[in-house]
Order: C-alpha cells, then sequence, then structure tokens
C-alpha cells in the first residue's frame, strides 16, 4: 500500500485516531464524498476540527453548513467542541447552517448562493449534508430531480476548485431505484475523493475508495462508541 507523507499533504486532518495516521487528510480545493455508517457523526467532528489551528489539524477557519437532511446536531457539536477542551458556544457561532426542505430549495442555495455567502463569511471548509435525499422525492419529475441534482454537483465541484474550497458531501446509499443509481454515478464522478465508512458490531472501517494521490485501501479499528473521546484524536 502506498500512501503519501501526511505531514506534507495534510489541511485539514480527519481527526480520527487510526485512520488520521495514513490518511493525509483534505486540501483546498478537495471535493469529498463521505458514506456509509456515521456520516453525520464524521460531519460534525470536522464543523469542530475546521475551526482548530493549523498545527492542530485544522485551518482556523468558520463553517458553511448546508443541512439537505435535518441532521445537524449543535448538541453533538458541542460535545465534540468540548472533548477538545474548546469553547461550544463560540465554536457553534462559526458554523453557519442554511437548512433545505425540498429539493429545490437545496439546489438554489448550491447553484444561486452559495458563491456569495462563502466569501462574505470567509469560509474555507462547506459541508453538505445528505445531499441527495430530497431529490427522491416523487413529487419531483425524474428527469427534473436528475437535472438539478447534476447542476448542483457540478456547482460544488467548481466551488471546489475555483474557490480552493474543502467541499465535504455526505451521503447515504440508495441503490434500490435507477433514480438513485444515478444519483451515485453523478456524484462520485464529480468529487475526487471518495470515502466509506462501516461499522459492524464493535468493529469499524473506514475504506478510501477513491483519492487522487493516494491508492485505494482499507483499516478496521475497534470503537464502541461509548464515548467521543474514544472516536476523535485529541
Amino acid at each position: 500500500m502506498l500512501v503519501l507523507s501526511t505531514q506534507k499533504v495534510r489541511c485539514l486532518s480527519l481527526g480520527v485516531s487510526v485512520p488520521n495516521d495514513i490518511f493525509p487528510g483534505f486540501q483546498t480545493g478537495d471535493f469529498a464524498v463521505l458514506y456509509g455508517d456515521n456520516v453525520s457523526l464524521i460531519s460534525s467532528l470536522l464543523c469542530v476540527r475546521s475551526q482548530m489551528p493549523p498545527e492542530k489539524g485544522g485551518l482556523a477557519s468558520p463553517v458553511v453548513f448546508v443541512d439537505g437532511g435535518n441532521s445537524f446536531n449543535p448538541y453533538l457539536v458541542a460535545e465534540i467542541a468540548r472533548g477538545y477542551g474548546l469553547d461550544s458556544r463560540a465554536v457553534l457561532e462559526r458554523i453557519y447552517v442554511s437548512r433545505a426542505f425540498t429539493a429545490y430549495q437545496l439546489s438554489s442555495l448550491i447553484i444561486e448562493k452559495l458563491n456569495s455567502f462563502l466569501n462574505s463569511k470567509r469560509a474555507k471548509v462547506l459541508i453538505v449534508s445528505h445531499i441527495s435525499s430530497l431529490f427522491f422525492d416523487r413529487d419531483i419529475p425524474k428527469t427534473e430531480a436528475k437535472d438539478l441534482f447534476t447542476k448542483a454537483c457540478s456547482k460544488l465541484s467548481e466551488i471546489a476548485t475555483n474557490k480552493k474550497t474543502i467541499v465535504l458531501a455526505s451521503y447515504q446509499p440508495e441503490r434500490r431505484s435507477r433514480r438513485g443509481l444515478f444519483f451515485e454515478a453523478v456524484l462520485f464522478g464529480k468529487s475526487n475523493i471518495l470515502i466509506k465508512f462501516k461499522r459492524s458490531g464493535k468493529v469499524s472501517s473506514f475504506v478510501l475508495e477513491d483519492h487522487p494521490n493516494v491508492k485505494p485501501f482499507s483499516i478496521d479499528f475497534p470503537t464502541d462508541y461509548t464515548t467521543l473521546t474514544e472516536f476523535m484524536e485529541v
């Protein structure tokens, strides 16, 4: 297995103790998709780590969080912040949450409003949660849903590249329909990093499926998630 030196390429570290030893982290310009088990926890963790100083694997940056699955949990974020010895209120104040309740709202946020909002907040990290969920609404014609989703993913890729922003999208696979398979193909095709998280009992797996500079690999590590500090690299 060939990996790059984490010291040379790391910008925003994942903050999970075992994968952190070999995964180089996220660089500005990356569009990463995180999917599988516990991605909401990972998203919350990265909301906090983004605000940490560079010497601790962060970016000292606020975060823009586009919530497509009503998944943002301020109590979890506050708990993670306290686990790092940070002021939880100050951390939450630097996370700018925009919730979408329809695919039309989500696509409008991404396509029309994100550029100026990222500029105004000077955020280097953009997180989009449950990116495909709203597009499964049967009230949206299939062709229109596919078109909106494709445009949204293209815009996120453009934002990552042009604004030198780290874009992180959490995704819940839905492979039982042609629409779901289409969304997955588009999303995975537009991203440049693909990470899968799996959990089986007390064993978790970190699977790097795609990366521009690192060969795919999988690593298992024990955890029972009884406390966040067992999951985090503090």
